[in-house]
């Protein structure tokens, strides 16, 4: 794990112990600092018992902590945990701010970060890909689900990849990365923001933190993104600028990449090339180039439940995609293969089609499942065939008997799980056992 002597002597309350708690509890801990942590699941306390004082935040004096380590599944907006820290003067944050703080301490390093509404997953996962095909030693964590203080701390020359969402940025202010990527910025999480620029300014935060020459990436051809970078306050010396439609170089072939496969995924590894470059003149690599970087994507797996190729039967191709909890997110695995039929349907974010409905020619039946199954059904009528399923069981049933050679099965639900399932998961590993079960 990664500990600090920036630690030591402190006291922390830690709220929130899911997978980052738990690894903040023992990162702090192990520093020598003093630790009260607290989660409304007895089954989570009991897991740090031995470890911290266990008492809720809300029923003590905060006076003379040194931080409240939230987890960024609190709502600061409505969780009353944020007044009472600030009425008592004691600051508010996250284990990415660790992470940030005990940087001085770790071997010669460089951070990279990547923050955005969709794709932020794949091109943490891609960059990371990248270096160790190069033999570059690193780590990734943050909200790809890997609580980076629970990584071993790296050599000297490593570089540390994190998945940052807003809310991982809301809590950590000191995060200096040595190159930046913003995927993009589209509606999402408006529950916890204001409006849509309070939220777009949260993924704005991550360039702000960076020292002057610092690298930044995102998209450019006057897109929304480029201009929320350039005209806002703030951010690193030297943007690079994406093509908005991919382009690669003679020696890349995107058709040689099977987990990449879409117009999402070539914007994608352009900016995860982009990265990879960046750091490559950084570090003084001159190997850290173009074909090298482009060859690593040919052996890319991706990542489990995101345009996951689960399995193929009878020239049928079935595709897990259920980390696409939003239309914006669907959309492009929509885009991805010209004959779909497509599994659709959860815990809806909005009441529309969004970005998809400019997809439906690809798809070849509609099959919603979930709270919001009717909703999509409804919305799909007349535009495509619809067969509401209700459960994800009978919904790859009547996909896989429908389907023909050469069309693929997909689940991207445009929605949240939590109507049926724990998690995007959950519903991803029920859709693998429900392929598995197909006769």
């Amino acid at each position: 794990m990664i500990t600090s002597e920036a630690f030591r002597g402190k006291r922390y309350v830690v709220l929130g112990l899911a997978r980052s708690g738990i690894a903040t509890v023992d990162a702090l801990v192990a520093s020598g600092a003093e630790v009260t942590a607290w989660d409304n699941q007895e089954e989570a306390r009991a897991k740090v018992a031995d470890k911290a004082v266990l008492a809720d935040p809300l029923e003590i004096d905060l006076a003379g902590f040194d931080g409240v380590v939230v987890s960024p599944g609190v709502p600061l907006n409505t969780h009353p945990i944020a007044a009472k820290a600030r009425e008592a003067g004691v600051p508010v944050i996250g284990d990415i701010e660790l992470f940030a703080q005990a940087r001085a301490g770790l071997p010669k390093h460089w951070v990279v970060g990547i923050t955005g509404t969709n794709g932020k997953s794949t091109v943490t996962a891609l960059i990371h890909h990248i270096l160790k095909c190069a033999g570059v030693p690193t780590e990734m964590g943050g909200n790809i689900g890997l609580p980076i203080l629970a990584q071993d701390p790296l050599p000297a020359g490593g570089v540390y990849v994190l998945e940052l969402s807003s809310y991982q940025i809301d809590l950590t202010f000191s995060l200096d990365c040595d190159v930046a990527v913003l995927t993009n910025v589209t509606p999402d999480h408006l529950d916890r923001y204001e409006n849509f620029d309070a939220y777009a300014a949260s993924k704005l935060r991550l360039f702000k933190m960076q020292s002057p020459g610092q690298k930044g990436i995102t998209i450019g051809d006057d897109s929304f993104e480029e201009r929320l970078v350039m005209e806002g306050p703030g951010g690193p010396g030297s943007w690079c600028l994406v093509p908005s439609v991919a382009t690669f170089g003679p020696w890349a072939d995107q058709a040689e990449w099977p987990s990449l496969q879409g117009p999402h995924n070539g914007l994608n590894a352009q900016m995860a090339a982009s990265a990879c470059t960046c750091l490559g003149e950084q570090m003084q690599r001159p190997d850290l180039n173009g074909p090298l970087i482009y060859a690593t994507f040919a052996t890319f797996r991706g990542l489990p439940h995101r345009m996951e190729r689960v399995a193929e039967r009878d020239g049928v191709l079935f595709v897990n995609d259920s980390k696409a909890t939003n239309p914006d997110s669907t959309a492009p695995a929509l885009a991805a293969y010209p004959y779909i039929h497509w599994i659709v349907g959860g815990l809806a974010k909005t009441h529309s089609l969004g970005p998809c409905e400019a997809q439906l020619g690809h798809v070849r039946g509609a099959y919603t499942i979930g709270d919001s199954g009717p909703m999509f059904a409804q919305l799909l009528a007349g535009k495509v065939p619809v067969t509401e399923c209700g459960v994800l069981d009978a919904a790859v049933e009547a996909a896989a008997e429908a389907a023909k050679v050469g069309e693929v099965v997909l689940l991207s639900p445009a929605c949240a799980s939590f109507d049926q399932y724990r998690d995007y998961e959950a519903r991803g590993q029920a859709f693998r056992d429900a392929v598995g079960a197909l006769s």
